[in-house]
């Protein structure tokens, strides 16, 4: 005999347990299965959704002081309901660090707090933009194998209702070589785009590259009285107009050096390179945008946000972390290498 399924609590997810009775001889056996249904009304009426009379004061504190000291998936749930254009941000890696071991057997449990609070505090327009790098397990029965946390929580976040816009590769040519095991080196990260509606902002030109061709093959093909020219596959494009746009699309694949800024001071042990930073924030974020880290870490966002014309802020959990931002905020440090960005189509 099996009990009906019954909701334990609801926050964007029905948890409940079905018990199961088998007689086995003179005996009965019991199970207990957890059982976890996705409830999109249960997320309208997460409290995260219902605007704090003070979450606009919170907003403005974290703005004016750059980076707060706290657990951000409960600040973020207090920010006024649709305030922020941007969250771009790189958690703690599972089992990565040694300021936050987190399991990659539960790193998806450990995130959709915070994934939930942001949901609801992005606008109709906001993006959550996330840096994360899966990892070989070092235990376990995955031991020796790439551990499938990553793909698993970008599957919970599109369930949850975050739309999945696009993958990036943040390519590191600078990768640190090791021992790796059966493999090589770890040559890139991963970086996804999920909106919070099916029309974010999205600003191509802001990142637009320079195109290959050099001017006289530009002005050449301005004047191609041929126009479009079409491929035997069907595809083609007006020659004319390709380089009307000041510059070629980049593409999925962002090239920029790892950074080792701890060498001039910064006090972290995994700070983002700037030029990371610069691209997305540019093209997903308005000018006099809001745009927050709620793992800020050494604080790149907010320095690097502020430096485009920006609102930003950030939440860290670490005194020290909150500490090291704020010293960078108010020096406007900037020794990062900005990166190359490679255009994928021809010129």
């Amino acid at each position: 005999m099996t009990t009906p399924f019954t909701p334990m609590w609801t926050r964007g997810f029905q948890c409940g347990v079905l018990e199961s009775r088998t007689p086995v001889g003179r005996k009965v056996k019991r199970e207990t299965t957890l059982k976890i249904v996705f409830d999109a009304k249960a997320t309208a009426r997460h409290p995260a959704e219902r605007p704090d009379p003070l979450g606009s004061g919170l907003l403005k504190e974290i703005l004016d002081l750059g980076v707060v000291l706290g657990d951000s998936s409960q600040l973020i749930a207090r920010l006024p309901h649709q305030s922020v254009d941007l969250f771009f941000t790189s958690p703690p890696y599972a089992d990565a660090r040694a300021y936050s071991r987190i399991h990659p057997d539960r790193y998806v449990e450990w995130f959709l707090p915070f994934a939930r609070a942001m949901y609801s505090a992005a606008k109709p327009t906001g993006s959550l933009i996330l840096n994360i790098k899966n990892r070989v397990a070092n235990r376990g029965p995955l031991r020796g194998q790439r551990h499938p946390y990553v793909y698993q929580l970008v599957l919970a976040l599109q369930h949850m209702g975050w739309r999945w816009v696009e993958t990036y590769i943040w390519a590191k040519p600078n990768a640190v070589p090791g021992r790796f095991g059966p493999r090589t080196k770890d040559s890139f990260e991963y970086v996804y785009h999920f909106a919070r509606t099916n029309k974010p902002y999205f600003d191509l030109n802001a990142v637009r590259v320079a195109y290959r061709a050099d001017l006289a093959e530009i002005e050449r093909r301005s004047h191609d009285t041929n126009g479009r020219r079409n491929t035997g596959a069907g595809f083609g494009r007006d020659r004319t107009k390709t380089y009307l746009l000041g510059g070629a699309d980049p593409g999925n694949v962002v090239s920029v050096p790892q950074t080792y800024n701890q060498h001039y001071g910064v006090n972290h042990t995994a700070a983002m390179p700037e030029g990371l930073a610069k691209f997305f924030i540019s093209a997903a974020s308005p000018i006099d945008g809001v745009v927050l880290d709620p793992f800020a870490g050494s604080a790149t966002t907010v320095v690097v946000a502020r430096r485009l014309g920006r609102k930003a802020g950030g939440i860290d959990i670490h005194e020290e972390f909150v500490i090291e931002g704020r010293r960078r905020i108010a020096e406007n440090i900037a020794l990062d290498t900005p990166g190359t960005l490679f255009e994928a189509a021809a010129g």
